[in-house]
This record gives structure tokens, C-alpha cells and sequence, in this order.
């Protein structure tokens, strides 16, 4: 007998990641977590499969190994294992097995390394605070101030920076100093090494505007030291870098848009110092980055036949990507249908695996032959549970407004009846320039499998559907994509099957001041749930760890000169108009959209008497639904579904 997926699907789901093929293609490591079912405790063990027997094994046996790297040759294998201290450090072992021993001990952790060609060395991203610790060390308990200098002080889900900056280090591998590479008021992050060994690559913010701005740019550097070298001079942003297999070029995703973002939207381009950036790709695809910083870098190779490969999206999809590095046609080798996170390669570019989620998937990785584009599923570690727990049917269309196609996706509850009424509920993505996906979405699929149907626009403004339209929506937060919206839902809700009097709306971050802006200006939705929002863009300017960065181009300019835009734009202007119940959900360690956005909305409309009920998450940052605890993000999922079962049920 099957059952709903409910919302203890966030500690009951297990996860993989981190996928890095041997060599020789022979052997995948990859990381395997999951939730203990007593305390709730993170836990996650390298995991080895051999792709010819299909045997896989628990390489490793600590509580939370993560990120394995094959050393050049495949000898041996390394990974990030915490410390006593809750640090994360380097640790090697051979890949044949045995005792795994630690590589570093830095003293703030490492974020990401990479071995060397030769593999005799690595290098290491790690955080480095120039505030000396006191000589007498305050007792325990003892308050203590903390000085801010700078507007980015603080980051999301990083908690506190201060002054502090990930930088780059070199750690021999048999022994001997671990040398700092790299220093400054600035961040260096996804180091990459020359083909010969003899410089790193990397992406670094070291514009005199960097506290203000969210731009980057790629450096090179000998791997003895020295003064980094720019080589993205005409690009405003840079995400990853890969080099050329002869080691005078560089690949890299990136932008020349000066408002723009790479994580949101970039190009592949070809860098050679003293030349301008060679474009490779058209804004028909976007090249995958993930979120820097909290991410490691993409997979992302220069053959030497010429080819450049690597994960792409395009209208909601995933695919991966061949585009020669000469320029010319940028083709798909397999993907689509699915949200792909990761990726590998052999060393001769011949096979590669995939993380990717479908509509009917959490994720799984999978082997992908270069040459033919067969794809083979390699894990299952969901299978009993999707089993029990069927998922919902998805449904894609297209509705047309003003000229634009608005892409939209019907999940529909399993065994879904056309003769039968249900409640829909409106859900809307953050960004503004995110995106949905073929993908699973716990929140989408807890609701649609209780009985509703759930509908996601990808409005204007949506990722993946070329520049333009995504930056439309710049300055027009609540405008033409509020429209684009309503116009979809009036299309479905016109359809006989959908009760039109049972509509609820939700949304998270920028789909949390989307709902709540909804509900101040349409009274059709019966229930409302509101995830950590943004609702007075006045004051969140100053608040958000990204309010400068990211607020100033969003929103049309400082704070200083655009007080009557933002609050014109801010959906607590409207508080007056909402009689759609409310229910708020926010992180109190929430940088990004600030709690108090929350909490200044449940006051607004608390004292005009209306119906609202605000949830707190202690120690949440604006990432917990999907990187928190799992009490958290069950509670999360739980409190949502509960609320439109009381107003729409």
C-alpha cells in the first residue's frame, strides 16, 4: 500500500553527491549521507563503486566524509573529513584501501582543494582571520565585542565574517610546511592547477568597489608565489575556470554584464592574457556554477581533442554540453528532463557521471558514455522509499502573454482524477532569477501527493530562458511578473477539474515577497504561506547581508536616492489590503532576507486585525529548508501543509 510523501521526507531521504571518476574511468567515489533517525545527526561515508562489477562499498568509516578526489594517476584518494574541533580537513588514503591519515590542519578548516598534476602537493582554500586572539584570553561565558569595518562583514549560512577571507594554501603531500599561496581584503576561491603544475588559477574579488559590488574576476599565479596576474580584463563576473590542455589559455564561465550575476546567468569564454574574452556560448544555455563559496567548483574540461564539455541548463533542463573550444554549434550529449548538479570525467573525456534529479527523483547519479550518449542509472538509494511513496505526475505547458512564453508546470496528485475538484496552490521560486526545474521539490511534492495540485510559473525574470528575459525583471520586482502570475493561474484555474474557490499561494526568499506582495493585491487565494521574505526593501537595503550588492541593481540604485521606489515596490505598503490568511516562515540566523522582514510584517498586519500566525526557526539560516536540520526543514514542510489543509481543506 502506497502513502503521500509527507514531511518527514526531509530526514528519510538519503542523498549523494560529490561524484569524482578515477583516471582511468574504472572506479567512482562519491558521497553518501543521510539523517540518523534518533537525534537527527548529519552523517556521510565515501562510498566506491566499481563501474565493471557494479560492487560498491563503504570506503570510508567516518561520521561525515564528504567530497573525495582522485590524486592524477588514481593512487590515491582524497577527501574532507572534520576534526575534533568540528573542522574540516584534508585527509588521504589509498584508493585500494586502508588507514586513512590527515593531510592539514588548518585552523579555521578547509573549503576546497585540489591535487596537483604530479600529485605530490595540493592546494587548499581556507579562511584566514587577521584578528590576532588576545595573549590572556577572556574566561569562558565572558561577553566580547565584535567591530565591523566593512559593509560585507557577514555572509549567509557562513554566519560572521569580520574581517576574515578564504585564501590559498600549498600542503606537501609527504611531509613539510603548509605555505600560504595567495592575501588580502578579498576572497580567493576555485583554485585550479596549470596542466605542467607550475601556476593555479583561480576566482578572486579585488576591485577597489568589491565591498559593494558582487563582481569577480580570474587571476593566475605561480604555485611558488608571487603577484596574481588578471586574465578576465572585459568580463564583470567569473564563476570557474578550467585550463587548455597546452596551459595558455584559460576556460571560463562568466559574464560581461555589469549588472549582471553569473550564478543567474553566463557565457563560456576563452581567456588568453592580453587578449579579449572569446565567447563560446550564446544565452541559450546557461553554464551551471553553483552558489560560490558554499559550493565547489563545476566539472568543467578542455579536452585535448579540442572539445569543451560541461553541465548546462536551458529553459528549465539540464543537459550535458560539447562545444568546441574554436568555437561553433554547442550541442547536447545526454541530459534534459532533469536538474543536474555535478559533474565528471575520466581522464580521457571518453565518460563522465552526472548528479541529476527528474520530477520522479530526489537524485542519483549517473554514467553518461561520451561517444554514443548512453546513460546508466548507478544508484538507488531512494528506490524503496519512492516505492511506498509514489511522487506526483508532472504536466508542462505554455501560456502566452504579451508576446512571451511563460513555461509553467501541473503537478498533479498520483491517481489524479480529471472528473474530481481540487484545490491548487500557487508555487512561486526565489531569485528573482531562479528557476523551476524538472526536478523534485520537496515542498511541491508533499503538497501535490496530499491532494493538491500545485502550479510553478517560471515568469519573466526566470533563469534559463535567456538574458532578456531574465533581466526584465530588474527594477519591476511585483510588476510584469506578478502579471505573468496571474495570467498563468487564470488559464488553469479556468480548467474543470480545478476548484477555483481553494487557492493557496507560496513562496520562498524572492517567492516570499512574491506571495506576500500577491495577497496585498489580489483577494482570489484563500491561504497564504509566506517563507522568509523580503517585504520593506527600505530597510532591508541596510539589513541584508546582500542588500548593497545585489539590492542596489535589483531595486534601481542606493537606498540614499530611491526611498520612494523601494517602498513603493515593498509589499508591506499594501498590508492594508490583505484578507488572505498568512502564515510566516523565517530563520532567526536568516542573513539574507533578515527575520525582521518577517517580523515587521506579522506587527503590520497583527494590528489591523488580521488573520496571521508567524513561525520562528532558531539557528536557521536563509539556506535551512534545504541545508538545516531536519527537525527544521520537517517543520517547515509540516507547518505548510497544515496551513492551506486549514483553509482550503
Amino acid at each position: 500500500m502506497t502513502t503521500p510523501i509527507g514531511p518527514d521526507v526531509a530526514r528519510l531521504l538519503r542523498a549523494v553527491a560529490d561524484p569524482a571518476l578515477s583516471p582511468d574511468g574504472s572506479r567512482l567515489a562519491y558521497t553518501h549521507s543521510w539523517f540518523g533517525q534518533e537525534n537527527g545527526d548529519a552523517r556521510s561515508r565515501i562510498m566506491m563503486l566499481d563501474l565493471a562489477t557494479g560492487q560498491q562499498e563503504e570506503f570510508t568509516q567516518g561520521k561525515a566524509d564528504a567530497v573525495p578526489k582522485f590524486a592524477p594517476g588514481g593512487a590515491t584518494l582524497g577527501f574532507l573529513r572534520p576534526d575534533e574541533d568540528d573542522r574540516r580537513q584534508v585527509w588521504l588514503m589509498a584508493a585500494g584501501g586502508g588507514e586513512a591519515r590527515p593531510l592539514t590542519a588548518m585552523e579555521r578548516g578547509v573549503l576546497d582543494f585540489g591535487w596537483s598534476p604530479d600529485a605530490r602537493q595540493v592546494v587548499i582554500c581556507s579562511d584566514v582571520d587577521p584578528e590576532t586572539p588576545p595573549e590572556d584570553p577572556p574566561a569562558a561565558g565572558t561577553p566580547q565585542v565584535r567591530v565591523v569595518r566593512r559593509i560585507r562583514y557577514r555572509y549567509d549560512t557562513l554566519g560572521w565574517r569580520g574581517d576574515a577571507h578564504f585564501h590559498l594554501f600549498i600542503a606537501p603531500v609527504e611531509g613539510g610546511p603548509t605555505i600560504q599561496l595567495t592575501d588580502g581584503d578579498w576572497d580567493d576561491v576555485a583554485p585550479v592547477w596549470s596542466p605542467d603544475g607550475s601556476r593555479l588559477a583561480f576566482v578572486s574579488g579585488r576591485r577597489d568597489d568589491r565591498d559593494s559590488r558582487d563582481l569577480t574576476e580570474a587571476y593566475v599565479i605561480a604555485a611558488t608565489g608571487g603577484e596574481p596576474e588578471k586574465w578576465s580584463e572585459g568580463l564583470f563576473s567569473v564563476g570557474a575556470l578550467a585550463w587548455s590542455p597546452d596551459g595558455q589559455r584559460l576556460l571560463a564561465i562568466g559574464s560581461d554584464a555589469p549588472e549582471g550575476m553569473v550564478l543567474w546567468q553566463s557565457w563560456l569564454y576563452v581567456l588568453e592574457r592580453g587578449r579579449p574574452p572569446d565567447c563560446l556560448t550564446t544565452d541559450s544555455v546557461k553554464p551551471y556554477v553553483g552558489f560560490p563559496i558554499l559550493s565547489g567548483s563545476p566539472g568543467l574540461r578542455w579536452t585535448e581533442d579540442g572539445r569543451v564539455i560541461f553541465l548546462g541548463d536551458r529553459r528549465g533542463e539540464s543537459f550535458l554540453f560539447q562545444v568546441p573550444a574554436s568555437g561553433g554549434p554547442c550541442r547536447p550529449l545526454a541530459g534534459g528532463g532533469c536538474q543536474s548538479t555535478s559533474l565528471t570525467l575520466d581522464q580521457a573525456a571518453s565518460a563522465a557521471v552526472t548528479l541529476s534529479s527528474s520530477p520522479s527523483n530526489p537524485g542519483d547519479l549517473h554514467h553518461v558514455d561520451l561517444a554514443s550518449g548512453a546513460t546508466k542509472r548507478l544508484t538507488g538509494c531512494n528506490r524503496d522509499y519512492l516505492a511506498e511513496h509514489p511522487p506526483a505526475d508532472l504536466e508542462k505547458f505554455c501560456v502566452q502573454r504579451e508576446g512571451l512564453e511563460l513555461e509553467c508546470r501541473l503537478w498533479r496528485p498520483p491517481g489524479f482524477d480529471p472528473k474530481r475538484h481540487y484545490p491548487l496552490v500557487l508555487d512561486i521560486h526565489g531569485g528573482p532569477n531562479g528557476a523551476f526545474y524538472d526536478s523534485f521539490a520537496p515542498v511541491q511534492q508533499v503538497l501535490a501527493t496530499s491532494g493538491y495540485l500545485v502550479l510553478a510559473v517560471n515568469p519573466r525574470g526566470s533563469s534559463t530562458y535567456g538574458n532578456e528575459f531574465m533581466m526584465s525583471v530588474l527594477r519591476d520586482w511585483g510588476g510584469e511578473d506578478y502579471q505573468d502570475l496571474m495570467s498563468a493561474l487564470d488559464e488553469v484555474a479556468a480548467r474543470p477539474y480545478v476548484d477555483a474557490s481553494r487557492l493557496g499561494v507560496h513562496g520562498y526568499s524572492y517567492g516570499g515577497f512574491m506571495t506576500s506582495w500577491t495577497v496585498g493585491h489580489t483577494k482570489r487565494f484563500r491561504a497564504a504561506v509566506v517563507g522568509a521574505p523580503c517585504t520593506d526593501l527600505y530597510s532591508m537595503c541596510g539589513t541584508s547581508d546582500i542588500g548593497v550588492s545585489f539590492g542596489e541593481v535589483q531595486w534601481g540604485g542606493p537606498f540614499t536616492g530611491a526611498a520612494p521606489e523601494l517602498i513603493n515596490h515593498s509589499p508591506i505598503a499594501y498590508v492594508a489590503n490583505v484578507d488572505t490568511p498568512v502564515l510566516l516562515l523565517h530563520g532567526e540566523a536568516d542573513a539574507r532576507c533578515p527575520i525582521a522582514q518577517s517580523e515587521e510584517y506579522f506587527v503590520a498586519l497583527k494590528r489591523l486585525g488580521k488573520e496571521v500566525e508567524f513561525v520562528r526557526f532558531p539557528n536557521c539560516s536563509h539556506l535551512f529548508p534545504r541545508l538545516g536540520h531536519p527537525k527544521m526543514r520537517e517543520e517547515y514542510l509540516a507547518r505548510t501543509l497544515e496551513w492551506f489543509n486549514r483553509w482550503l481543506g
